[in-house]
Formats: structure tokens, sequence, C-alpha cells
């Protein structure tokens, strides 16, 4: 850890070292002496930092930012039946959401159908239940998918639920071809940090890169993969590992689709990422910055992209949940206001901004209209898109991003050094350096290092119960899933389905594109759960290391 050139002191008296949240040294004060030392050398700013739209793309993706194009207001939503769920989007597009971003249940995320034993308890509870093309129409009645972007949070059945939205896109008359959105699809994360996994890594991997080339030639503005630091960052790491550990799962994706003979240029372009944006304001910031250096070194450097939409790192944000409070719930507006403003100084593509409710339940109408107005409001009235990254040039905050840049970097060696990615979440070594991190942070807010509001300072003893209205889930919504999937097996051509399913294994077990195969399965009637046990039985399932 570096030493300040000044130490602060307690009350009383006593030396003490700030730190950010990822224990970067903070001093007093910053100056010219803190800056890269390529900032003012070999051409000056401009060739250390680039300019907006150009190498390394530190200061935006974009020439004109915001100035061009807002950012994509997202609100997370997805819970009940499709129904249920269509509902909200309606409301939400009414109220000013530029794109919609879909929740799935547990079951669905787990290529389980309604009707699993596993499932029972868990129906719609989380988010959306999707187990037939039915119920995808249902989700999407009304919506011209042709039009609005949708962004799907889901990873080990990714595949399914594109096939699901591009068949019904198709059905409504849209070219699959000028589909927007994307998909989380990030396995590898699943391992790290989630765990939502059905397949082993190798069969999740061949999952991945036929998508990567299925939707190359199919639908090429749409994202296939969206690689996600979000999680990772929600299970309790740093903010260096959150980038070190995406960008490290990022690689093992290239590699994987280069190696079955995709070239770099011919799907770069349509890789996605997802960030978390903590409550450590300028580190944040910083973060996102260094993020796009490091993808461009990345990506020309290692792996010789020439196209230089391959070098621009597009990222979607979402404040972070887990700093969300039960306590004071209120007080949760603030955290998300000051988060979705670091995340739009730190030039995000795409936001969501959390429901005040979300430590509690899942969000009402109210509470997902006031976090939409919370991204309005820094939009229409702050005018901090006026002009593209403002920050830069900030002793403090070029010294943060480079400083983050450079610690990302030495992680990812450090793991080449190891084995590489694959090989350092099998054995573990990635999920132990997350969980020595979380226990850190926890222990510092138990100890009052890190401050709470409302939960380890300034609390409202009297107090102690929710005053506000949750949303809640009736039970017997899973007896409806149950009814509806067993009477579309009914009406559907068995036959056909079970055509299509042997197609799939048979193609599974060679070398097929599954991506094209899924998209068979679906259009035969097949069930998600179908799907994925039929994949289950080619690739297996994967068993949690468990050497913690």
């Amino acid at each position: 850890m570096d030493k300040p050139t000044k130490k602060a002191t307690n009350t009383q008296g006593t030396p003490k070292i700030l730190t950010t949240r990822s224990n970067i040294t903070v001093k007093e004060t910053y100056g010219s002496s803190d800056l890269p030392e390529t900032f003012a050398g070999r051409g000056g700013e401009r060739e250390a930092l680039g300019a907006p739209g150009e190498f390394p793309f530190t200061r935006g993706v974009q020439k004109d930012m915001y100035r061009g194009r807002l950012w994509t207001m997202r609100q997370y939503a997805g819970f009940g039946t499709a129904e249920e769920s269509n509902r909200r989007y309606h409301y939400l597009l009414s109220q000013g959401v530029m794109g919609l971003s879909v929740a799935f249940d547990l079951p669905t995320q787990l290529g389980l159908d309604p009707d699993h034993a596993r499932s029972k308890g868990e129906v719609g509870k989380v988010g959306v239940s999707i187990a037939t093309l039915d119920d995808m129409r249902t989700l999407m009645k009304g919506i011209d998918l042709s039009k609005v972007s949708t962004s799907m949070t889901i990873n080990a059945t990714a595949s399914i639920l594109l096939a699901f939205y591009a068949t019904v896109a198709e059905e409504g008359g849209a070219k699959i071809s000028e589909l927007r959105g994307t998909v989380q699809n990030d396995v590898l994360k699943e391992y790290i940090a989630r765990g939502n996994y059905i397949y082993p890594a190798t069969g999740a991997l061949r999952i991945t890169t036929d998508m990567f080339e299925w939707c190359a030639k199919h639908t090429p503005k749409w994202n296939p993969i969206s690689i996600s630091g979000y999680h990772i960052r929600e299970a309790g790491s740093t903010a260096v590992q959150e980038l070190a550990f995406t960008f490290a799962n990022a690689i093992a994706y290239v590699e994987a689709a280069v190696k079955k003979g995709l070239s770099v240029d011919a799907f770069a372009g349509q890789l996605s990422f997802f960030f978390n944006v903590h409550s450590d304001f300028f580190e944040e910031v910083a973060k996102f910055r260094a993020a796009r250096g490091i993808w461009a070194k990345i990506m020309r450097d290692r792996f010789g992209a020439k196209d230089p939409r391959s070098w621009m790192l597009r990222f979607h944000s979402q404040t972070a949940g887990s700093t969300l409070t039960a306590q004071q719930p209120m007080n949760n507006v603030v955290r998300v206001t000051l988060q979705a403003l670091s995340s739009v100084l730190g030039g995000t593509q795409s936001l969501h901004t959390n429901s005040l409710d979300e430590a509690l339940a899942l969000p009402t109408e109210d509470s997902a209209r006031l976090a939409l107005r919370t991204q309005q409001v820094i939009a229409s009235e702050t005018n901090v898109t006026q002009t593209v990254d403002p920050l830069a040039g900030s002793y403090f905050v070029e010294s943060l991003t480079a400083e983050l840049e450079r610690r990302t970097f030495a992680i990812l060696d450090e793991m080449e050094k190891l084995g590489g990615t694959v090989k350092c979440i099998e054995n573990g070594w990635v999920q132990n350096e997350i969980l020595n991190s979380a226990y850190a942070d926890q222990r510092a807010i138990d100890e009052g290092r890190i401050k709470v509001v409302g939960v380890n300072c300034f609390k409202d003893e009297a107090k102690v119960a929710s005053p506000i209205e949750i949303l809640r889930i009736p039970p017997e919504l899973e007896l409806g899933a149950r009814e509806r999937i067993a009477a579309w097996r009914k009406k559907r051509n068995s036959s056909e389905t079970d055509r299509a399913l042997r197609a799939l294994a048979d193609g599974a077990k060679g070398d097929a594109n599954v991506m094209g195969l899924v998209m068979d399965s679906a259009r035969a009637g097949a069930t998600l759960g179908e799907i994925a046990d039929t994949l289950r039985k080619v690739f297996g399932q994967y068993q949690e290391y468990a050497g913690f």
C-alpha cells in the first residue's frame, strides 16, 4: 500500500490512512506530480488519454457522447406471470423508459420448467416465469420488437430465451437482423459469484461461442453477451477485482471463439459489458474510465484486433443492490442518485437505477417510477451531459484511473501465471479472492470503519418496521404456471418436438452450431426445460467447487 504524503488524524490525534473502497491510498491533496508519467510525455495529454472516440477510449467511445445521444435508460423488471410483467413493461415505456430489461425467475435461469420438483416455491418470485414460446408471446404482447432495445438477464439458458424472443419477433413481422438488445450469457461469472449455472465450463463455452457465431450472421445488431462485473462486485469484490475478473472472463470468451476459428473482428464489436456502480464516487468514475482503456489495449495488443469497433468497450451499468438497506429505506433514493451520477460522469451507455424498496422485495410501480425519474432528472436538469468526460484532467481522478488500470493488469498477469481464467475458477482461486475481500469489507462495516447510514451510524431505533408497502407474489401463481405448461404440451405436435430435440442432441455431440438447433427446437414447441435437459445429457451438469 502506497503511503500518503500527509497523514490525516482522527479525533484523538492518532494518524490514520484514508483509502478508497479498493484500498487505494487517498492523499490529502493531489497535483500535477500525481498524474500518470505518460500524461504529459511523448506528445502530451492527447497521446496518453486520447480524445473522446479515439483509442484508448478512456474519455468515451463516442466523440460527442451525451451531446449526441443520452444513455439508454432501463428499468430492470420482471415478476410473476408474463401477463403481469407485460403490464409493467407497457407502464415503464409510457413513463419514458428507452429499453426493456427483463428479470427471470430462478427456474427459468436454471433450465427448469414450472412443474419441475426443484421449481416448487420459486416460480415467479425473483423474476418472470418463461418456459414456452407462448410465454414469450405474452411477455412481449403489444410491444414492437423492431423498435425497442431489450436486455435479458439470463445466462445458462440464454440461447433458449434468445430463441424464444427472436421467434416472437419474426411472428410480429420484425426482421431478426434488425433486433437490438443483449442477452447476458456470461456463464463464467456464474461459477465465480452467482451460482446459476447448469453445464460444466467446456459445454457452457461451446454454447456461448456458437451464439457469437450465430448472432454475427443472423442478428448483427444484437449483443450475444454482456460480460458482467456486476455480480462479482455484489459478491464482495473490490472495484479492482471487478475489473480484473470481468476482463479475465472476457479474455477466456475471446480465446474460445478464436480457437473455434472465428476472426476476432467478426464478433468483437458485438461484445458488451455490465458493471456495478458502487458508492465510492470518484473511484467509480475512474473505474469506468480505466475499463475502456484496459479493454482497448487487450483487444488491440493481445488479440490483434484491427477494427476500432473491436477496441471499444460498451457497457451497461446498474446501481449497487448490495448497498441498499432495509433500515431507513428512503435513504436508498440518495444512494442510488449519487451512484447513477457517478456512472453518467464515467460515460455509461446504458443505466438501470435500483428502486428504494429492493432490499425488501421486488419494486412496486411507484418505486420503479421514482428510480426512472432519478435518471431523467440527471439527464434533464443537471447539465452534466453538456460536455464530454467532465472530470478529465482532475489530478485525483486521473491518478485513480491510472492506478486502477495498473492494479487490474497486475491481477490479469497473476492469473495467466496460475494457468488462466478457467483453471483459476475451477480450483477456486477467484472465488477465494472475492470471499476474502467480502469478509474484509463486512468486517470494516461491523467495526464502523465503513459508515452505512441507518445501519451502523445515524440509526433511528424508534422505527424498526418498514414504513413502505412492498410487492408480494401470490402463491397460487405457481399452480397457474403448471397448468399452462401442461396445456402447451398437449396442443403442440409432439413428434415434431421430439425430432427437433433429437437433432439438437446429435448436433451438440458433434460440431453443429447449437444456437441454430435451439432455434429449431423452440419453433417446434420444445419447452425451456426440455431443451436444457437435452443439453444436460450431452454436456453434463456442473458440480460446485467445494474447497473453500
